[in-house]
């Protein structure tokens, strides 16, 4: 079969639409050379397309008119590579055969920006005249149940951590950071089934959630969990997400009401933080260099600097979450108020 096919493009070569050939030019003909080449491979349909004019079947040519690149030398690959290090760096750039990179950041005072987290337009300085003060009084069935529930909450972990503020702050921040995402993502949904403005709350929420991911991230940086505490943040989450997930989509005031009284739980347990800081039972440690970069916070910042400005992040998602609570108990959606976008 194979040799018929070959014989056949032969003589298509040769007659070229009528007209004779010299040898030369048959040798010379790349449908020859393909002929050639192909009477010694195995038949293969996927080199083989349909002639349109007479139902036979002519050589396919290669889809990329550049031919291969030819394998580079071991020496090449090691220039290749010395060249992709930069110099004074341990990590290694990896390159792109889609030509993703990132451009040049660099600081104020023009050294090189460090975090691939977060960008230098992402950084803010924390509002420290916020009010901590303020809280949500229960008056109705929800806001009861809210209350009791987030009470009823902390009793485990004050039993595990007790003073233990830094562990404390660990795992508060790895329960925190799910309420904005699974909120965000929801609205998210809901604006895409109802072809809706959000009003801009899924981004106020979802940038609540990465507020509270960098808090942990920084909490990261002074306290080293140990096994079982991952393990205990890894049991958690996959509870709270799940629960919160059902209590949003069965009530939003409620889910929103939720996140309100944590987050005056979280303003409580920032203060005492800070009280066993200042008492010298919590040593007062340089600040991490990704708190001074996200928080623009002094070189010479230290752990209470740090702990001061997370607490007044705090206070605002308390706000926040009890103003969406109030928007959805006057029977209107988050999309009628305008979102507080912008804080972080």
């Amino acid at each position: 079969m194979n040799r018929l096919l070959a014989n056949s493009v032969l003589r298509r070569c040769v007659m070229n639409g009528g007209r004779s050939m010299t040898g030369e030019h048959v040798v010379q003909s790349p449908e020859f050379t393909a002929a050639a080449v192909f009477s010694f491979r195995p038949f293969d349909l996927s080199v083989m397309v349909a002639d349109q004019d007479f139902g036979s079947f002519q050589w396919r040519r290669m889809m990329c008119s550049a031919a291969e690149p030819a394998a580079k030398a071991p020496a090449v690959k090691q220039a290749d590579a010395g060249a992709a290090k930069k110099e004074g760096e341990d990590q290694v750039a990896v390159s792109s055969y889609w030509g993703i990179s990132r451009s040049k950041i660099t600081r104020e005072d023009g050294t090189e920006w460090p975090w691939n987290c977060f960008m230098p337009w992402d950084t803010y300085e924390s509002n420290l005249s916020i009010d901590l003060s303020k809280h949500h009084v229960p008056k109705n069935f929800v806001d009861k149940f809210a209350f009791r529930t987030v009470k009823l909450m902390r009793i485990p972990t004050d039993i595990f951590f007790k003073r233990r503020y830094g562990c404390r702050a660990m795992m508060l921040e790895t329960v925190a950071a799910v309420p904005g995402m699974v909120g965000g993502m929801l609205l998210h949904l809901r604006s895409l089934r109802k072809f809706q403005q959000s009003g801009g709350w899924i981004k106020a929420l979802l940038e609540e959630a990465e507020n509270e991911r960098m808090h942990l991230m920084t909490m990261v940086e002074l306290v080293k969990p140990k096994w079982y505490e991952r393990l205990l943040v890894l049991t958690v989450q996959g509870v709270f997400f799940n629960a919160f997930f059902v209590i949003y989509v069965s009530s939003p005031k409620l889910a929103h009401r939720i996140v309100g009284y944590l987050e005056e739980e979280a303003v409580h347990s920032y203060t005492e933080f800070l009280k066993d800081i200042e008492s010298g039972a919590i040593e007062n440690v340089p600040a991490p260099a990704i708190a001074i970069d996200y928080w623009r916070l002094p070189k010479d910042s230290t752990l209470k600097d740090v702990i001061t400005v997370i607490r007044a992040d705090e206070a605002h998602h308390r706000d926040v979450n009890h103003f969406a609570s109030d928007i959805h108990f006057q029977g209107k959606e988050l999309r009628d108020a305008p979102a507080p976008v912008g804080y972080h």
